[in-house]
């Protein structure tokens, strides 16, 4: 059988209040994990409380601006203070913005760049300086994209295309660096999942969807919890001997 338990460990997760964040967080709590959640929401602290009273795990949650390297320290510093040095990570703060490339402005770039790449590489640096100084292993799982893969239609999006095939190259980066210290990395690239951010999107192009879901060979988007098997296995034991990888879960849509 494999052994994806992670009772004693911490496991912080960025993007943690909603979405794909929060349902890997109860999934990895449900696995014995106390839990970190950092997150721009106000709601980041209900949402630990809501994991430590329906799993009984240490849990909290702290507001955190991904790209603030600063403060992206000090919180993993907190998470070390109030719980454990974390042994998992999960980056799952990102955002989109859509539009034709001609018109895009240096501040969308750049915030799209900052909060998806720089964001993710803070957070993982934080995480990888205090495994080092407590010579512990862990493991990372940063969320790409099959968007950095493939070029994804009709809608046009550059910056997080770029963005997400940045962060799965920063991964196998990251792994080949930290294997000799016992540090995993690898990234998973989810194809449509039907988050709040996917949600904002569907909104203002309604047309959007059916256009999705007819090149999905499954026939729907994925809900977070279609993720969360994949990133527990990832983040246990039971993969042990897997780093520098990316794995797409996308309902076989980059297959054809």
């Amino acid at each position: 059988m494999m052994d994806t338990n992670l009772k004693g460990k911490t496991a912080a997760i960025t993007g943690g209040a909603r979405g794909i964040g929060f349902a890997v967080a109860r999934s990895l709590a449900a696995e014995g994990a106390d839990i970190a959640l950092l997150d721009l929401l106000d709601t980041v602290e209900e949402a630990a409380q809501r994991i430590e009273d329906e799993f009984g795990v240490h849990a909290f949650g702290q507001r955190l601006d991904v790209t603030d390297q600063d403060a992206t320290n000090t919180a993993f510093e907190a998470i070390a203070e109030r719980l454990s040095v974390p042994q998992v990570l999960l980056t799952a703060a990102g955002i989109e913005i859509n539009g034709d490339s001609i018109d895009v402005t240096a501040a969308q770039w750049r915030k799209v760049i900052d909060v998806n790449l720089t964001g993710t590489f803070f957070s993982a640096q934080a995480f990888g300086r205090g495994l080092l100084a407590s010579d512990l292993p862990g493991s990372a799982v940063l969320i790409s994209s099959m968007s950095g893969e493939i070029v994804n239609v009709p809608q046009w999006a550059a910056s997080y295309n770029s963005s997400k095939a940045a962060v799965a190259h920063l991964s196998t980066s990251l792994a080949v660096e930290w294997a000799s210290s016992d540090i995993r990395v690898n990234s998973i690239a989810p194809g449509y999942v039907l988050t709040d951010l996917t949600q904002q999107i569907i909104d203002r192009e309604p047309e959007l969807e059916a256009d999705w879901i007819s090149r999905i060979p499954q026939g729907r988007m994925a809900t977070p919890q279609d993720l969360t098997g994949l990133v527990v296995f990832l983040a246990s034991n039971a993969s042990s001997y897997l780093t520098g990888q990316q794995i797409i879960i996308d309902g076989g849509y980059t297959s054809i």
